[in-house]
């Protein structure tokens, strides 16, 4: 296998595996979740997830430009970033059904997006205006409207990423700096900001991007002291682990969140060059082989996001009403159970959904027309 299709692989899988983790970390009373990068690091799957973004964004666009031209990879990411803001659409629409139809019996339940469905109830034209807008994001649909702003810039991103990639990273880092000021002047209603301060996350995307474009990984691990990178990976992660589980306090983990603090970063990084070796060494590829069904899900990556939020906040909702918001051990592993089994099941049946309906909307084939000789 070349060593394109056998990178591919295992983006493939990182990517299902995140959306995976993704969905139990929004159930509260997950098993699993205790236990997920969240548990132990600074960072959690939101940077992983928006990392391997950037990398997948930068793969498809190189593939295109190579193929084709560059402006047909400009235009195809311009209409990315409306499939996503329509994503974006979709997965806010549904939220509010899923509250909606959550409410009579699990109407305790705290992720349910109840402030926005009695808003959308209230003031029907001014809500959905609001989220046309971005400016109101109900829950989980929140980090679809910065990637939509990352498509959309994705024409001047990659090129720099090539040609002046000190730049776009030095550009990059001074968004990130400025990003908590810029924060506050984002559309939003009752001055409430965003989940995802995009001006923070784009360091995220952007070092995806140059990971992709860039032999940055290779000519560090291949030099004579690429060990002790690795080594000090390792320690820092411990270290890390150290402070996350014995020194932080839970309400300031979550201030870190919004505006990317730079402890996530170097967190993220350090797990990420372990990753990286992992991979190299054929680790991650062995078990793509044996778990196939979760690359499923990150090939499927933009449809499984969305049903997972919708996952989620069900079985968050069920499982909050039938323990009174407290551990549960076997209720938590059932729940847990049932998202990750509903998530594995999406990309195996959209796929044949799929097939059907083009079948049906496809234009029939030109009828044969018999030839006779009628001498």
């Amino acid at each position: 296998m070349s060593e394109k299709s056998q990178r591919l692989v295992e983006l493939d899988f990182f990517r299902g595996l995140v959306l995976l983790i993704i969905v139990v970390d929004h159930i509260g009373g997950s098993m699993v979740s205790r236990f997920t990068l969240h548990a132990f690091a600074l960072n959690d799957a939101a940077e992983v997830f928006v990392f391997l973004g950037g990398f997948a964004t930068a793969t498809a666009y190189l593939s295109m430009a190579r193929r084709r031209s560059e402006s047909a990879a400009r235009v195809r990411f311009l209409k990315r970033s409306f499939e996503i803001y329509r994503a974006f659409l979709v997965t806010a629409a549904l939220m509010l059904a899923a509250s909606f139809l959550l409410r009579p019996l699990f109407g305790h339940a705290p992720n349910l997006a109840l402030h926005d469905l009695d808003s959308l109830i209230s003031e029907p034209v001014a809500s959905i205006a609001q989220i046309l807008t971005f400016e109101r994001q109900p829950y989980l649909a929140a980090v679809l409207p910065m990637y939509a702003l990352f498509a959309l810039f994705v024409p001047l991103i990659l090129p720099l990423a090539r040609s002046k990639p000190w730049l776009l990273l030095g550009l990059s880092l001074a968004l990130w700096a400025f990003a908590p000021g810029i924060g506050e002047y984002m559309p939003s209603v009752d001055d409430n900001l965003w989940d995802f301060n995009p001006a923070a996350w784009q360091l995220m995307f952007v070092l995806g991007v140059l990971a992709r474009a860039q032999p940055i990984y290779q000519r560090v691990s291949a030099h004579k002291l690429g060990w002790a990178v690795s080594a000090g990976a390792v320690a820092l992660i411990a270290g890390m682990a150290y402070y996350k589980l014995l020194v932080l306090p839970p309400a300031l983990d979550s201030a870190f969140k919004r505006d990317l603090a730079g402890v996530r970063v170097i967190n993220f990084l350090a797990i990420a060059w372990i990753a990286t070796n992992l991979a190299r060494y054929g680790v991650i590829k062995r078990i793509a082989s044996r778990l196939p069904w979760v690359g499923a899900v990150g090939r499927d990556g933009m449809a499984c996001f969305v049903m997972g939020t919708v996952i989620s906040l069900t079985v968050d909702s069920i499982l909050f009403t039938l323990t009174d918001g407290l551990v549960n051990v076997p209720a938590g592993l059932a729940g847990d159970a049932i998202a990750i089994s509903l998530l594995l099941a999406v990309p195996q049946v959209r796929q044949p959904m799929m097939g059907w309906f083009a079948s049906k909307w496809r234009a029939p084939a030109p009828r044969a027309v018999a030839i006779t000789d009628n001498r």
